[in-house]
């Protein structure tokens, strides 16, 4: 298991003898850890987090006391717990149960509600921990798809924000004010640092905007994040240089990628296809369009 505070924590803590499963978790980062685990029968005893622990069950039962209730999730139901709230988990069935989960640092989420009630707020509270919200279940997915960069954190905790907040109130009261110039000079530093990684204080520097005012904004103003909308413009690049021939590992560095296998994860979600899947496509249409060119 890599190092991890929320979840590592909560399960040395619990532990009671040999348990049936398995764990993955990230180093915590940017004030979010993400965890995939697996469990038949008891998995955690009573213990607490100090984050928001927001997760998805991918398979089985997941059975867990919280609030006085016996609780049940079931594939694709998203749990929430609130901070520093008493809970335990195992499987209700012999088969087991499988999650992904995150973390999230409650200071980030009250930073991120500021920004979109337009003041200061409580932290949301659910009454009920298991939800079907396709929001939260979304940024949860999102979540484990790519490494998770300074933006791509950003746009993660806006996401959860919204869709709690939503789930608290049955609606999103959500500000819509924006800065259209500091969404401009936003999309224009991505656009021209398109290779490489841009952190979250580069731009509030340019705008003036809070990390989290700006992700508001820049979905409200291009329909997508600051990270998303960085990724799709490394992508173009990618393609152009995968026309001229380039060899797939040099694209991946020179588009901004850690290496060829972070390129071939982002070109596969992004596409449907890996890219020598991609190349191998493109190549017979390019010789026809040449072929037609040449007899005109």
């Amino acid at each position: 298991m890599n190092e991890a505070r929320s979840a590592g924590e909560g399960l040395e803590r619990s532990c009671q003898g040999r348990i049936a499963g398995w764990l993955g978790s990230s180093r915590p980062a940017e004030g979010v850890e993400l965890l995939r685990a697996w469990f038949a029968g008891t998995a955690y005893q009573k213990h607490r987090h100090a984050t928001y622990a927001i997760g998805v069950t991918d398979c089985g039962v997941q059975v867990f006391d919280y609030r006085g209730a016996v609780r049940a999730s079931t594939p694709g139901q998203v749990v929430v717990l609130y901070p520093d709230e008493l809970h335990d988990g195992r499987a209700g069935t012999d088969a087991g149960f499988g999650y992904r989960i995150v973390y999230v640092e409650p200071f980030l989420l009250t930073d991120a509600l500021r920004s979109l009630r337009g003041k200061p707020g409580p932290l949301p509270f659910l009454r009920e921990p298991v939800s079907t919200d396709p929001r939260l279940s979304r940024a949860i997915d999102a979540a484990f798809r790519a490494p998770l960069d300074s933006l791509a954190v950003d746009g993660l905790v806006v996401d959860l924000a919204h869709a709690l907040l939503a789930n608290e109130r049955g609606v999103g009261v959500v500000s819509r004010r924006v800065d259209v110039r500091a969404v401009e000079r936003a999309r224009q530093f991505l656009d021209a640092e398109r290779t490489r990684a841009v952190h979250s204080r580069e731009l509030e520097a340019i705008t003036g905007l809070s990390r989290y005012d700006l992700a508001r904004q820049f979905r409200l103003v291009l329909g997508t994040s600051p990270y998303r909308y960085l990724l799709i413009r490394r992508l173009e690049l990618a393609r152009e240089q995968m026309h001229r021939g380039r060899p797939l590992a040099d694209v991946a560095l020179e588009a901004g990628f850690a290496d060829q296998a972070h390129f071939t994860r982002v070109f596969r979600s992004a596409v449907g296809l890996t890219p020598g899947r991609y190349r191998a496509l493109s190549a017979p249409a390019a010789g026809v369009a040449a072929g037609v060119t040449s007899r005109r």
